[in-house]
Protein backbone atom coordinates (compact mmCIF):
# COMPACT_ATOMS: atom_id res chain seq x y z
CA UNK A 1 0.00 0.00 0.00
CA UNK A 2 1.49 3.62 -1.06
CA UNK A 3 -0.25 5.51 2.01
CA UNK A 4 2.17 7.74 3.94
CA UNK A 5 2.44 9.91 6.70
CA UNK A 6 0.17 10.98 9.38
CA UNK A 7 -2.90 8.99 10.58
CA UNK A 8 -3.83 7.28 7.28
CA UNK A 9 -0.52 5.36 7.57
CA UNK A 10 -0.61 4.58 10.96
CA UNK A 11 -3.80 2.92 9.99
CA UNK A 12 -1.95 0.79 7.25
CA UNK A 13 0.54 -0.17 9.45
CA UNK A 14 -2.11 -1.04 11.82
CA UNK A 15 -4.29 -3.23 9.11
CA UNK A 16 -1.12 -5.00 8.08
CA UNK A 17 -0.20 -6.22 11.01
CA UNK A 18 -3.86 -7.28 11.51
CA UNK A 19 -3.46 -9.51 7.95
CA UNK A 20 -0.51 -10.87 8.70
CA UNK A 21 -1.52 -12.38 11.80
CA UNK A 22 -5.02 -13.24 10.47
CA UNK A 23 -6.78 -11.27 12.64
CA UNK A 24 -8.66 -8.75 10.06
CA UNK A 25 -11.99 -9.48 8.21
CA UNK A 26 -10.69 -7.88 5.35
CA UNK A 27 -10.93 -10.50 2.73
CA UNK A 28 -12.37 -8.79 -0.66
CA UNK A 29 -11.33 -5.10 -2.29
CA UNK A 30 -14.95 -4.13 -1.05
CA UNK A 31 -14.12 -4.80 2.20
CA UNK A 32 -11.43 -2.62 2.30
CA UNK A 33 -12.49 -0.12 0.72
CA UNK A 34 -15.91 -0.21 3.20
CA UNK A 35 -13.35 -0.31 6.01
CA UNK A 36 -11.13 2.77 4.60
CA UNK A 37 -14.97 4.88 4.34
CA UNK A 38 -15.28 4.06 7.88
CA UNK A 39 -12.26 5.36 9.10
CA UNK A 40 -11.82 7.80 6.74
CA UNK A 41 -14.90 9.26 5.90
CA UNK A 42 -15.29 11.72 8.07
CA UNK A 43 -12.24 13.31 7.44
CA UNK A 44 -12.33 13.58 3.81
CA UNK A 45 -16.22 15.09 3.88
CA UNK A 46 -14.63 17.74 6.19
CA UNK A 47 -11.56 18.32 3.78
CA UNK A 48 -13.62 18.40 1.25
CA UNK A 49 -16.21 20.75 2.70
CA UNK A 50 -13.14 23.18 3.94
CA UNK A 51 -11.82 22.93 0.46
CA UNK A 52 -15.19 24.39 -0.99
CA UNK A 53 -15.05 27.01 1.44
CA UNK A 54 -11.10 27.98 0.06
CA UNK A 55 -12.01 28.29 -3.53
CA UNK A 56 -15.10 30.50 -3.37
CA UNK A 57 -14.40 33.89 -4.78
CA UNK A 58 -16.13 36.46 -5.43
CA UNK A 59 -14.55 37.84 -8.86
CA UNK A 60 -16.92 39.53 -11.31
CA UNK A 61 -20.63 38.86 -9.55
CA UNK A 62 -21.93 40.91 -7.17
CA UNK A 63 -21.33 40.80 -3.49
CA UNK A 64 -24.20 39.47 -2.18
CA UNK A 65 -23.95 36.22 -4.77
CA UNK A 66 -20.68 36.09 -2.90
CA UNK A 67 -21.88 36.34 0.72
CA UNK A 68 -25.18 33.74 -0.23
CA UNK A 69 -22.58 31.04 -1.34
CA UNK A 70 -20.17 31.43 1.49
CA UNK A 71 -22.57 31.46 3.92
CA UNK A 72 -23.96 28.63 2.52
CA UNK A 73 -20.73 26.57 2.22
CA UNK A 74 -19.15 28.09 5.83
CA UNK A 75 -22.12 26.46 7.93
CA UNK A 76 -20.93 23.08 6.85
CA UNK A 77 -17.03 23.85 6.92
CA UNK A 78 -16.89 23.88 10.87
CA UNK A 79 -14.76 27.09 10.56
CA UNK A 80 -16.31 30.17 12.80
CA UNK A 81 -14.71 33.07 14.40
CA UNK A 82 -10.80 34.35 13.16
CA UNK A 83 -10.60 31.94 10.60
CA UNK A 84 -13.84 32.17 8.72
CA UNK A 85 -13.11 36.22 8.52
CA UNK A 86 -9.92 35.26 7.20
CA UNK A 87 -11.44 32.95 4.51
CA UNK A 88 -13.78 35.30 3.50
CA UNK A 89 -11.46 37.98 2.96
CA UNK A 90 -9.45 36.09 1.54
CA UNK A 91 -12.30 35.47 -1.55
CA UNK A 92 -13.76 39.02 -1.44
CA UNK A 93 -12.36 41.57 -4.41
CA UNK A 94 -9.48 43.13 -3.21
CA UNK A 95 -10.76 46.77 -3.71
CA UNK A 96 -13.28 46.00 -1.20
CA UNK A 97 -11.44 44.04 1.18
CA UNK A 98 -8.91 46.81 1.19
CA UNK A 99 -11.29 50.02 1.52
CA UNK A 100 -12.69 47.82 4.91
CA UNK A 101 -9.54 47.13 6.02
CA UNK A 102 -8.71 51.03 5.87
CA UNK A 103 -11.68 51.72 7.39
CA UNK A 104 -11.83 54.43 10.06
CA UNK A 105 -13.40 51.22 11.95
CA UNK A 106 -13.02 48.10 10.13
CA UNK A 107 -15.66 45.35 10.70
CA UNK A 108 -14.69 42.53 13.33
CA UNK A 109 -17.39 39.77 13.19
CA UNK A 110 -18.10 37.87 9.95
CA UNK A 111 -21.54 39.37 10.11
CA UNK A 112 -20.36 43.15 9.43
CA UNK A 113 -17.61 42.16 7.22
CA UNK A 114 -20.53 40.61 4.98
CA UNK A 115 -22.81 43.60 5.50
CA UNK A 116 -20.11 45.94 5.19
CA UNK A 117 -18.57 43.98 1.55
CA UNK A 118 -22.63 44.26 0.33
CA UNK A 119 -23.23 47.66 0.93
CA UNK A 120 -19.97 49.06 -0.38
CA UNK A 121 -19.83 46.80 -3.63
CA UNK A 122 -23.49 47.85 -4.32
CA UNK A 123 -22.25 51.69 -3.80
CA UNK A 124 -19.43 50.91 -6.09
CA UNK A 125 -21.60 49.23 -8.74
CA UNK A 126 -24.16 52.18 -8.71
CA UNK A 127 -21.66 55.09 -8.71
CA UNK A 128 -19.64 53.16 -12.03
CA UNK A 129 -23.55 53.25 -13.49
CA UNK A 130 -23.82 57.04 -12.54
CA UNK A 131 -20.37 58.18 -14.09
CA UNK A 132 -21.13 55.87 -17.29
CA UNK A 133 -24.24 58.14 -17.22
CA UNK A 134 -22.74 61.51 -16.59
CA UNK A 135 -19.67 60.81 -18.91
CA UNK A 136 -22.19 60.48 -21.92
CA UNK A 137 -23.35 63.88 -20.52
CA UNK A 138 -19.76 65.64 -20.27
CA UNK A 139 -19.28 65.82 -24.09
CA UNK A 140 -22.31 68.56 -23.73
CA UNK A 141 -21.71 70.46 -21.08
CA UNK A 142 -24.94 71.47 -18.98
CA UNK A 143 -26.32 67.85 -20.57
CA UNK A 144 -29.05 67.75 -23.64
CA UNK A 145 -30.32 71.55 -23.25
CA UNK A 146 -30.88 72.91 -26.68
CA UNK A 147 -34.43 74.51 -27.17
CA UNK A 148 -36.53 72.36 -29.16
CA UNK A 149 -37.25 73.72 -32.71
CA UNK A 150 -33.31 75.05 -32.54
CA UNK A 151 -31.00 78.48 -31.89
CA UNK A 152 -30.98 79.47 -28.37
CA UNK A 153 -32.28 80.27 -25.48
CA UNK A 154 -31.81 83.97 -25.58
CA UNK A 155 -32.81 84.18 -29.41
CA UNK A 156 -36.36 82.64 -27.85
CA UNK A 157 -36.22 84.65 -25.06
CA UNK A 158 -34.60 83.57 -22.91
CA UNK A 159 -37.65 80.57 -21.71
CA UNK A 160 -36.81 77.16 -21.17
CA UNK A 161 -40.05 74.95 -22.88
Amino acid sequence: MYVQGGIAEAWKDNLLDELAKGESEVELAEQLFAKIRNNFGEILEEERKIEQLRTIEQRGRICNEYVQEFKKVARRSGYEGRPLIEEFKRGLNGAIRRKLAKAEEPPTTIGEWQERAVRLDRNQRQSRAEERVLGRNAACPGGNMQPRGGGSYRERGGQIR
